[in-house]
């Protein structure tokens, strides 16, 4: 590093930015800032980035003055058409010089491949650091991931909220730029109501501390995150219990606070009596509450609340969060008592008034789809079919209660404590709390036999009439959520080892969706309008959500036989099509304790040399082969190899030993080399031709059980 080299401050000074954008802004501005510098080849130290309600920063330590120099190299005209019969420069050798800067004495004379040409070689020096701030600067809060932009005041700077200030520093200079219509200082702003008056920066490095000791500000993000846990935790601790802590509610309250006070609340025990998660929904997303909860994990009629202000009075604050938590509860416990006034069956008939989606139906009809995928799926594993087809009947009527339309995330949860209160069966009422699970990376997955085989067919059906119509994710919008079904399903069916043909299921989830599309187009007098290869789309879909899964991991049988799964072995898998996500896996563990086999390199490159050849071969190979024509001593052997091998491979793949099974077809590998020493494949007499053609099939084919080897590399 330079010894010029300072540190730069970069501050963005808004209106209240979005809470639960701010850590992906802060984040997002970071990475534009190193970017951008590494774009134009400033050295630099650290980063480290700050974000609060009001301020997006980046402090970048032991920044270089100036780019480092650039050697420049530029290839000119032929030394023959440089100069002419005299030696005189001709006007292509003085335009080159000119765009070079420079005169043509200065030039190089190199020889090259095509002859000898004109060179010239310099040196650029760099440009000045405070020279090229602005530019990236800018080009990193355009880059930030704000899905709209709003303008502000005459101006025409747009960003997500109005801009009031921007600060931005080389060391103790301020950096002469104008950011989002404001020109840059060193003066920052404070905590809104604890400092009134700007606050000067003297340098980078004292940004943190001039907002903490004079503007009430905690700039770092991590920082008053963890202030934040630490006075709530505490702040729990005398109402004799410990607070509910959840890391989204935690970046969220500290997304909305600057200088963070914890406050402890009450409110009437009575509102006891409403399911936990209806307690907690109501404090948390209405009020931004931490609940409190008893040693044994029972509520108590507490609550920590976060203020963004120091008060001298902090029991007026208190006094107004119990004023307003208690209508809110009222609220919750009337619409407990409104829905329980009628069973959650009696709301069966009312779905098909409901629309799912207009091409698909109503929500009845998607119930009766889910039923009939979650009956033939609790067949196929053996499960009685009554509880799971009275569980998909009542799975959507919890969208209709007044509490689900209050709280949507409580979807599935309240349909469980519905469904018990009115007497219906364990299994049924635990489904309903269970089909919706898991609801995102990391949460759990389905307990129950009957709860696990109705979110297959939930996700199942989500999947395959979305497709079926044509309405399949593009980029990032996915409105039906069907990345999140997607994995999970994958999910359950690897987690939980569930085992049955999901490319039938998927073929007949299809089917039921097309039949109520033609249905209700019918109905309408329009043509129904369905994605052909829809089957086929889903299944690619849903692999498709494995491969970041598998290609960030390893796999490997054990610990002493690990090996990193590549994009080839993926696909090597994927081509054969399995029926099954644990199949997928089965296959993919085995490929990978084949490829570390001393044979594996010869039999990839073979397949790899056997599907080129029937490729362009252009002939059409026998249906079987003619063990008369074999007339090679090598070309025999295979014969026989591959004929004494096929029983045991179709053993082992019928087991499910894709291991084993290739552990036989190792067995192949010096055969196989004879073959091609010695035979020639595309022989001029065509019935030879065809019968090797149709050797080399069948001896591909084995291997197909498992994965496509032509995939691989090498």
């Amino acid at each position: 590093m330079t010894a010029e080299a300072r540190d730069f401050l970069v501050e963005v000074g808004t209106e209240e930015l979005p809470p639960k954008a701010l850590r992906s802004l802060e984040q997002a501005f970071a990475s534009g800032i190193a970017t951008g510098l590494a774009k134009v080849a400033l050295k630099h130290g650290a980063l480290q980035s700050f974000a609060t309600p009001r301020r997006l920063a980046v402090h970048v330590r032991r920044l270089a003055a100036r780019q480092s120099e650039q050697r420049i190299e530029r290839r000119g005209p032929p030394v023959t058409a440089a100069f002419d019969a005299a030696g005189q420069p001709t006007r292509a050798a003085q335009a080159f010089a000119a765009s070079c800067g420079t005169d043509v004495r200065h030039l190089e004379r190199r020889s090259a491949e095509r002859g000898e040409f004109l060179y010239y070689v310099g040196v650029k020096p760099g440009a000045a650091a405070v020279d090229l701030l602005a530019a990236i600067v800018q080009a990193a809060l355009d880059a930030l991931p704000i899905p709209r932009r709003m303008r502000w005041g005459a101006g025409e700077a747009q960003f997500v909220r109005p801009v009031h200030w921007v600060v931005m520093l080389y060391g103790r200079e301020v950096v002469a730029a104008k950011v989002l219509e404001k020109v840059a200082g060193n003066l920052t702003w404070g905590h809104r109501f604890h400092s009134a008056k700007p606050l000067r920066i003297a340098s980078p490095g004292t940004y943190a501390r001039t907002l903490a000791t004079r503007g009430f500000v905690v700039a770092d993000f991590a920082e008053r995150r963890a202030r934040v846990r630490e006075q709530v935790t505490a702040a729990a601790g005398p109402l004799g219990g410990r607070a509910v802590i959840g890391p989204a509610l935690l970046d969220e309250v500290t997304a909305l606070v600057e200088w963070p006070v914890a406050l402890a609340g009450r409110f009437e025990p009575r509102f006891l009596q409403l399911p936990r998660e209806v307690l907690i929904a109501t404090l948390e997303e209405h009020q931004r509450y931490f609940p409190v909860e008893r040693a044994d994990g029972a509520l108590l009629p507490c609550f920590v609340a976060v203020a963004n202000i120091e008060s001298r009075d902090p029991m007026r604050i208190v006094a107004g969060n119990q004023r307003v938590i208690g209508p809110r509860l009222a609220d919750a416990a009337f619409f407990w008592d409104q829905d329980r006034k009628a069973p959650l069956g009696a709301r069966i008939e009312a779905l098909d008034a409901v629309t799912f989606e207009a091409r698909l139906g109503s929500l009845g009809d998607r119930a009766r789809r889910i039923r009939a995928l979650a009956v033939q799926i609790a067949s196929s594993l053996g499960q009685a079919p009554e509880p799971l087809a009275r569980a998909a009947l009542l799975c959507k009527c919890d969208l209709l209660t007044a509490m689900v339309g209050e709280f949507p995330e409580l979807q599935g949860v309240m349909g469980g404590y519905y469904a018990a209160a009115d007497g219906e069966d364990g299994e049924v009422a635990a489904a309903l709390r269970e089909h919706y699970l898991p609801r995102a990376a990391g949460d759990a997955l389905p307990l129950t036999g009957v709860g696990t085989v109705l979110a297959v067919a939930d996700k199942l059906d989500t999947l395959a009439s979305i497709f079926t119509i044509g309405a399949k994710p593009t980029g990032t919008k996915d409105p039906f959520g069907l990345r999140r079904a997607a994995i999970g399903l994958t999910r359950i069916l690897l987690e939980q080892r569930l085992e049955f043909d999901l490319t039938a299921l998927v073929e007949q989830a299809v089917r039921l969706a097309r039949a109520d599309i033609e249905r209700i187009a019918v109905t309408a007098g329009r043509p129904a309008a369905v994605m052909p290869d829809a089957s086929t789309e889903v299944y690619d879909y849903v692999f498709e959500r494995l491969r970041a899964q598998y290609l960030e991991g390893q796999l490997g049988a054990s610990e002493a036989d690990v090996r990193p799964v590549t994009t080839e072995m993926f696909d090597a898998v994927l081509a054969t099509r399995p029926a099954s996500p644990l199949q997928f896996d089965a296959r993919l563990r085995a490929l990978a304790r084949f490829l570390a086999r001393p044979e594996a390199a010869s039999l990839t490159a073979a397949n790899k040399r056997v599907a080129n050849i029937l490729k362009k071969s252009g002939a059409a190979a026998h249906a079987t082969i003619d063990a008369a024509l074999l007339t090679v001593p090598a070309e025999r052997q295979l014969y026989e190899a591959v004929r004494t091998l096929r029983a045991r491979v179709t053993t082992a793949l019928a087991q499910r030993d894709y291991a084993g099974a290739l552990a036989e077809l190792a067995g192949l590998r010096p055969p196989v080399d004879a073959f091609f020493d010695q035979v020639m494949v595309m022989d001029a007499d065509p019935a030879l031709r065809a019968n090797r053609l149709a050797l080399l099939r069948d001896m591909r084919e084995l291997f197909a059980g498992v994965a496509d080897l032509s995939r691989l590399p090498g």
